[in-house]
């Protein structure tokens, strides 16, 4: 878990990082992204994963899961289950209808539900990592936590067993080119509503968006969407760039070492004076206790405090999922 005391770096950063510089400073080590090579394979993968489909094409018209509203819970079935890591799983749920998409927006979560034996229900948010077009199934990629009632439980699921589910809630309503430069500032399971956006931006061609992500996790397998984000990285090298941060890396580690600061965000985020820029902000509570404050409630972002306040952004920039 991060802490406010826990967040350091564990080298200073040349502002010459603004422009995505590579370039080592000097004594240390670089804190561009460990993913920046790119190449065919890399490039032909990002085009299929985000550009799939002929381009003329017309969209299909599919039925909706989740309609929100006065729709009740929905019952899906664990149809596949995928062991990313030591405690993360992706599960993969059912459809009824084959021919069915989840019907979120980008972006937003669903509700997830589980009454323990002679116990109260549990609900916890969840942002899918599945495409919103994708026909037939949803997926989550969950990391199991100790103590953690929700995430055990997924963890424990065999395939079959089934799981209530209900939304959409929105978060973050977008649409093509909102804005100039987005940031997107994650720790731990906090990336999965920031993939959700990027996403969207990169899978329409209309939307040029540029996007920078800086990611902070304690170990290098606990970088979740890994893959993912090192597609989109290849595939569009002048819009998406992320940042890695570990505060335990292995010694061949060539990115970030620490914790996410106020010296790395200085040097990798746009100016607060830039026009139409937003960052997004999203992990554990220590996280944004240090970066933004924590929101009131879910309607209710709060002031902004923290990092993004004393490097002069304000309210108005900052979006807390």
């Amino acid at each position: 878990m991060f802490s406010r005391q826990a967040f350091r770096c564990a080298q200073p950063l040349r502002q010459s990082f603004r422009k995505y510089s590579t370039e080592a400073p000097k004594g240390g080590k670089s804190l561009a992204p460990v993913y920046i090579s790119v190449g065919l394979a890399g490039l032909g993968v990002g085009l299929w994963r985000y550009n799939s489909g002929t381009a003329n094409a017309e969209p299909k018209e599919r039925p909706h899961v989740f309609t929100g509203g006065e729709q009740g819970w929905v019952d899906l079935k664990l149809a596949n289950i995928e062991e990313l890591s030591h405690n993360t799983k992706r599960l993969r749920f059912e459809f009824e209808d084959k021919e069915a998409v989840s019907g979120l927006q980008v972006a937003s979560a669903l509700l997830a539900k589980f009454k323990p034996e002679g116990g109260k229900a549990v609900i916890r948010p969840y942002t899918p990592t599945s495409d919103e077009e994708q026909p037939g199934y949803l997926e989550l990629v969950v990391k199991s936590y100790p103590g953690g009632a929700m995430s055990e439980h997924l963890h424990s699921m065999n395939v079959n067993q089934r799981l209530e589910l209900k939304g959409p809630l929105p978060k973050y309503p977008w649409e093509a080119n909102k804005h100039d430069h987005i940031c997107l500032i994650a720790g731990g399971t906090g990336i999965t509503p920031m993939y959700q956006l990027a996403r969207q931006i990169f899978k329409n061609p209309e939307d040029k968006t540029k996007v920078t992500l800086v990611f902070g996790n304690v170990k290098e397998e606990d970088i979740l969407l890994k893959k993912e984000l090192q597609d989109l990285e290849n595939t569009y090298p002048q819009r998406f760039k992320a940042f890695y941060v570990l505060d335990q890396p292995p010694a061949e580690w060539t990115g970030g070492k620490g914790y996410i600061t106020k010296d790395l965000l200085k040097t990798v985020l746009p100016e607060p004076k830039e026009e139409n820029i937003k960052l997004f902000v999203c992990g554990p509570p220590g996280l944004y206790n240090a970066i933004s404050g924590n929101k009131v409630s879910p309607k209710d972002q709060g002031e902004l405090t923290g990092i993004l306040k004393e490097l002069g952004y304000n309210k108005d920039q900052v979006f807390k999922f």
